[in-house]
């Protein structure tokens, strides 16, 4: 006989069901017909919905308008287009770049058919599949069993990331004859998956989803052609090393090759600054004010002073100023839709004051220098005077350094505008991608933990106001840059690895933050790690995990 288990769905009255009983069989109807269940958060842990129970716990079903609901979406979406591509195109190049806006990008050789024409096959065999609801089933495997069937279907990228790991047992999910490692959870059959679009994009195309906040419509396309170069220059830089994927990075380091790939990697950095610094230097009408902006740990702070000293040997000597001393303080500060103080929106800073200044300074005249007392939230004045000699340069980091408000009284002729951000091209493998923001994630717990006294608790809490922002302030600005600073290491998470392993393993099944910590624990799984005495002291790797040969 099964043992008898007590679930609590949502907070209603418990019930008692088998042990073995899974998620779907004892949830409630969805809220509308468009809105299907796509998984379940079962005592903190993100699951299938074909998840046996197997112990007492508490239950919350998920649709598209939850994050993790959405992501279940996204990945399986991927999965059958994966699926698709294999049946209509057994054998083609096919893989996975990264996202663009809601979307992802795809490369595709079609061996002579066209972009468009491949697409509408693809397109049509989704369709296909979704209206037959064909099952997507996840199974347990030996280890032996998972690789004779890798092996069988020629899949070398999965039998890479296997090579160095050495579990009993291997998750898959399957579709008809196809399948795949289980990275995260799927819906349990292809009918959920009614809302794509599939569209051309030379050399490739790109998988248009719905967002969370409308999931059965899809959005239009907004091209990013700048951000879409610098992905494809770091990927074609990939390529030539020959590391584009986890198994890759695990092969060289296997192999004690990884230390001419971080000098490599850091050349390339070194090589970008170099190039930003001539085109600030080359300009006609010289530059007075440079602004650096990007989402959190995307590497501001290290790539600011590393600019500087090329700047420096330009004959410029930057001077830093900093929008947070420029606040307006907790008595004029918005608030956000909880009636909280709002410190990323825009006006949290003095604008005019902020401009006042600047406009003063690329001038020549002196100002008085304020600072921002963050215990008593509000600005400082000071009789110290501050003044902007000829062979000097105002540097300028924060969030908002795109946002044409920040500096609306500057003439445009005077300022040059860095946008910086982590975008990495490496993959797990060519159908399953690694996400810039789980990179951040994981420098962001690194470095609060390192030098802020943050719990890793506290910082994936916080994780999502912090998205947030970048989403409502950064964002819609990329495209003000006058250029972009792609400070992805493809080194950078086998170096992090065991820094952010123990730090995950604090956060408990009992703590609300537990299925994005083990997502995020299984995912560093893929990666043998590289000591950190191998990195360079002025990476930018540094501002994480310490070390470092700059002052901050």
């Amino acid at each position: 006989m099964k043992a008898i288990i007590e679930v609590t769905i949502d907070g209603r009255e418990p019930q008692l069901v088998p042990e073995g009983t899974q998620v779907q069989e004892i949830l409630p109807p969805a809220k509308s017909p468009s809105l299907p269940w796509m998984g379940a958060i079962v005592n903190n842990d993100l699951v299938s919905l074909t998840f046996p129970l197997s112990v007492n716990c508490t239950l919350r079903p998920l649709n598209m308008e939850d994050p993790d609901g959405w992501r279940i979406y996204r990945n399986s979406v991927c999965f059958l287009l994966c699926k698709a591509v294999e049946d209509i195109m057994p054998g083609a190049r096919f893989s996975i770049e990264h996202a663009i806006g809601p979307g992802i990008y795809y490369t595709l050789e079609t061996n002579g058919t066209g972009m468009e024409e491949a697409c509408e096959a693809i397109s049509a065999r989704m369709q296909e599949m979704t209206e037959k609801a064909l099952p997507i089933e996840r199974r347990k495997l030996s280890f032996h069993e998972a690789v004779e069937t890798f092996e069988k279907n020629g899949s070398i990228e999965k039998l890479h990331l296997l090579q160095y790991r050495n579990p009993p047992r291997i998750v898959l999910f399957k579709c008809e004859s196809y399948c795949d490692l289980a990275h995260s959870p799927v819906t349990p059959d292809t009918a959920h998956l009614q809302h794509f679009k599939l569209i051309p994009y030379h050399p490739g195309f790109i998988l248009q989803l719905p967002t969370a906040q409308d999931s059965s419509v899809i959005p239009p396309f907004q091209d990013q052609p700048h951000l879409f170069r610098i992905f494809q220059d770091h990927k074609s830089w990939g390529r030539s090393l020959g590391v584009t994927t986890a198994g890759d990075l695990n092969r060289m380091i296997y192999n004690a090759e990884e230390e001419q790939f971080i000098f490599t990697a850091e050349a390339l950095h070194e090589k970008k600054m170099a190039e930003i610094a001539d085109m600030i230097t080359g300009r006609t009408d010289p530059i007075r004010v440079i602004l650096i902006a990007g989402p959190s740990s995307a590497g501001k702070t290290t790539f600011a002073k590393r600019l500087s000293i090329h700047l420096r040997v330009h004959g410029y000597k930057p001077v830093t100023l900093g929008t947070d001393d420029y606040f307006v303080g907790d008595g004029h500060n918005p608030l956000d839709e909880d009636g909280k103080p709002d410190y990323e929106h825009i006006e949290a800073v003095d604008l005019e004051g902020f401009n006042h200044d600047l406009l003063a300074l690329i001038e020549g005249r002196a100002i008085p220098t304020r600072r921002f007392d963050f215990g008593t939230k509000a600005p400082v004045f000071s009789h110290e005077k501050m003044q902007l000699r000829e062979d000097q340069v105002l540097l300028i980091e924060g969030i908002h350094g795109l946002n044409p408000r920040l500096t609306e009284m500057i003439p445009a002729n005077q300022k040059f505008k860095i946008y910086v951000n982590a975008f990495t091209q490496l993959n797990v493998d060519s159908q399953n991608r690694i996400s810039t923001t789980d990179n951040r994630l994981i420098r962001r717990m690194v470095r609060d933990h390192q030098f802020r006294n943050h719990s890793p608790l506290k910082t994936i809490s916080m994780w999502p106001m912090v998205r947030r922002g970048e989403q409502r302030w950064i964002f819609p600005f990329e495209q003000e840059a006058d250029a972009t600073f792609n400070s992805a290491l493809d080194y950078e998470l086998a170096v992090l690895k065991a820094f952010a392993e123990p730090l995950l393993m604090q956060v408990k099944t009992f703590h609300p933050e537990y299925a994005e910590s083990r997502r995020l624990t299984e995912f560093l799984m893929n990666f043998i790690p590289i000591q950190e005495d191998l990195v360079p002291k002025n990476s930018i790797l540094r501002e994480y995990i310490g070390g470092s040969a700059l002052r901050y």
